[in-house]
């Protein structure tokens, strides 16, 4: 299983760098020297890339892939999401924590056992991350991701409890 630990955000200078939105806790072993990643562009075409050099510079990752040599072909990329495979995370040690692919999927339902929806993705926000839920009859939700509102999540019973403060799930 992939997940996205990246997205190309734009060009940087003359020689095929780019400047790449993390997307992982771990961006020094996800975009180390030899790493091969998957780029998906918007209309789902794959393309494999591997990592040349990286290096930080005034907070965003630029980055340089071998198949990547001029300013040209990095415009091209512009908007990629960058995609590794999950088999090479490492293992959380915090049991509070997560991968967003664990999460997504998962059954979303109320403190009394009552069908939510499903998880179908978790939103990185600046004020914190949201579960975006589709809802049994329609539509989506967006859960504040904190244990206040979110007490439980069973990864091997494949669900989260959601308890909301009132007027969370008004429409």
């Amino acid at each position: 299983m992939q997940v996205v630990v990246g997205r190309v955000a734009k060009a940087h200078g003359i020689r095929g760098e780019l400047s790449v939105d993390v997307r992982t806790d771990s961006p020094e072993e996800r975009f180390a020297e030899g790493t091969v990643l998957t780029g998906q562009a918007r209309d789902g075409s794959t393309t494999r890339l591997t990592v040349a050099a990286a290096r930080w510079h005034s907070g965003r990752l630029l980055m340089r892939f071998a198949e990547v040599p001029d300013r040209t072909v990095a415009e091209e990329l512009r908007g990629v999401l960058l995609l590794g495979d999950t088999a090479d995370l490492p293992p959380i040690e915090d049991p509070d924590e997560f991968y967003d692919h664990e999460l997504e999927g998962l059954r979303a339902e109320l403190t009394d056992g009552t069908a939510l929806g499903t998880v179908r993705e978790v939103v990185h926000s600046p004020g914190g991350e949201l579960l975006a839920i589709d809802r049994e009859g329609g539509g989506e939700v967006l859960v504040p991701f904190v244990r206040v509102i979110v007490p439980t999540v069973d990864i091997a019973g494949k669900r989260v409890v959601v308890d909301p403060p009132e007027g969370l799930l008004d429409v």
